[in-house]
């Protein structure tokens, strides 16, 4: 069976156990499911289906179990393995210093899409299919990074750090 990865946005320690999320994703038929992290990230086996039939899957089986859902972005763990492996950083011009973060998407985002200017250290480097590849520098200003994320592609997305994604894709 293929394995997955649920990518949850909004999810912290505060709003969700994740003992009863991954007792969400076992009552919905997902085996071996493991929560990474207590930031909202499940990997799990299914049989091979679309992403977007196993997201609707999985935002239902949270409503049932949780009494709420978290929006949901499911990539397989192999895509995040091959992502990884090409690493487009370096081709984007990040400087060496910069905390490296995805943004996943369920769409791709329509090609004349203009990425915004750099503010604050924070850079959309690029798209690349579904993901939006993104850089900053630790500031003060906060998570600048987010805002340049959010005012460009909406905020039906969700984001990860680039080590993240790689525990991601261990899993």
């Amino acid at each position: 069976m293929p394995r997955y990865i649920a990518l949850l946005r909004g999810v912290s320690p505060m709003n969700c156990k994740m003992p009863e999320l991954k007792a969400a994703f076992e009552n919905a038929g997902f085996s071996n499911v493991k929560t990474l992290l207590s930031s909202g990230n499940v990997a799990f086996d299914a049989r091979s289906a679309t992403e977007s039939a196993l997201e609707r899957k999985a935002e239902a089986a949270m409503e049932q179990a949780l009494g709420r859902s978290f929006y949901t972005i499911i990539r397989s763990q192999q895509h995040l393995k091959d992502m990884l492996e090409e690493d487009p950083y370096p081709g984007l011009g990040a400087p060496a210093a910069a905390k490296r973060v995805v943004s996943f998407l369920r769409e791709a985002p329509a090609s004349s899409a203009a990425l915004p200017p750099p503010i604050s250290g924070a850079s959309v480097l690029g798209v690349r299919g579904r993901e939006v590849f993104s850089c900053y520098l630790p500031s003060a200003d906060g998570p600048v990074f987010m805002r340049l994320i959010e005012k460009t592609f909406g905020k039906d997305i969700t984001t990860r750090t680039w080590d993240t994604v790689r525990k991601c894709a261990a899993a």
